[in-house]
């Protein structure tokens, strides 16, 4: 069962950082359209991708541990 935590930290490190760099482009394609809506919803997937990947970590430190 350990190994699952470690497989999924890893899993949820790299769906995160996707989703972070995809906010990112999408927030900076609004900033440059000038698109205000588009820009926030770049910086919330941003941080949503942010989120992901931190879980994925503390759940690889967490298998590493066990």
């Amino acid at each position: 069962m350990a190994d699952d935590l470690g497989r999924e930290g890893l899993k949820n490190q790299v769906k995160g950082a996707e989703k972070e760099g995809a906010g990112k482009v999408r927030k900076n394609v609004g900033d440059m359209t000038g698109n205000r809506s588009e820009e926030l919803k770049g910086a919330a997937k941003e941080m949503e991708g942010k989120s992901q990947r931190k879980v994925g970590e503390a759940e690889s430190k967490i298998d590493r541990k066990t």
